[in-house]
């Protein structure tokens, strides 16, 4: 939301997701440009009408902190997230736990932090990072997982390099991906970068990183968002990507992994138009 965001996507977006008939949606963060509180009163009423449909699990990106209030303290850290938790509760790391599917949520979104500074100025702010306690914490719930449930981890920031930004969005990123790899996911849903990916990490883990609906659009490229399907043998990715001259989102790319249930999903990658 904010001066960059486009009323045709959005109203095509929440057109079109009914029909989908989604068991549970998915915003991996920068709800806002500015944090500013009209632009989390608009992404709250999105939220809103997508939960009419189903669960929506939301969690913070870069651009929904406050990363000016009380830099590097530690014991300011909430200040950073209080229009956040005004208008999507108190929790920023949200699990959710349906017969088919688990999602659990990590926070990598800390604005200027320790862990997140790099040598470069224009990481300030945009960078995140993964701490051990958040990966810990998502381990645990996936190891008491039904065997039934899709193991669903979310995080803000894309965990590996866009083909555009050349970079991934976390600081320390083998840790990080090294970690995700190791956390019991088989799939891990991102954003942040702005244009779509869909890779295997470490042949372990699917990972789905989706586009954006604003007009921050990277090179040039049409808005996508993805969908994830699944049964016993399978994980699908599949890309809707904006078609401006139609006017409405189209499906055009399915991306499909082998899985195996109850271990983490082994890389049988293809795709197919």
């Amino acid at each position: 939301m904010g001066h960059e965001a486009d009323p045709a996507l959005l109203d095509a977006v929440q057109d079109l997701v009914p029909d989908l008939e989604p068991r549970a949606i998915v915003l991996s963060g920068d709800l806002c440009k500015r944090a500013r509180h009209g632009e989390f009163i608009a992404a709250r009423s999105l939220v809103r009408d997508l939960g009419r449909t189903a669960p929506v699990v939301v969690v913070p990106g870069n651009h929904d902190v406050q990363w000016w209030w009380r830099p590097l303290i530690p014991f300011g850290c909430s200040a950073k997230y209080r229009k956040y938790v005004k208008y999507f509760g108190p929790t920023l790391n949200p699990t959710l736990s349906l017969p088919d599917m688990l999602i659990a949520s990590v926070l990598t979104s800390h604005g200027i932090a320790w862990g997140s500074l790099t040598f470069q100025p224009r990481d300030l702010a945009v960078k995140g990072h993964l701490p051990n306690s958040e990966i810990t914490r998502a381990r645990s719930l996936f190891s008491k997982a039904e065997p039934s449930q899709l193991r669903v981890l979310v995080v803000h920031h894309n965990v590996l390099a866009g083909e555009i930004s050349g970079r991934a969005g976390l600081v320390r990123w083998k840790q990080a991906q090294k970690r995700i790899a190791e956390s019991g996911a088989e799939i891990v849903m991102c954003g942040h970068d702005h244009q779509e990916c869909v890779e295997m990490l470490e042949d372990r883990v699917v990972v789905s990183c989706a586009s954006s609906l604003s007009t921050r659009t990277r090179g040039d490229n049409p808005a996508v968002f993805n969908r994830i399907t699944w049964d016993d043998d399978q994980i699908r990715v599949e890309l809707y990507r904006w078609e401006s001259d139609r006017g409405l989102f189209r499906r055009t790319d399915v991306h499909a992994f082998g899985r195996v249930p109850g271990r983490v999903g082994e890389a049988k990658t293809g795709k197919k138009g």
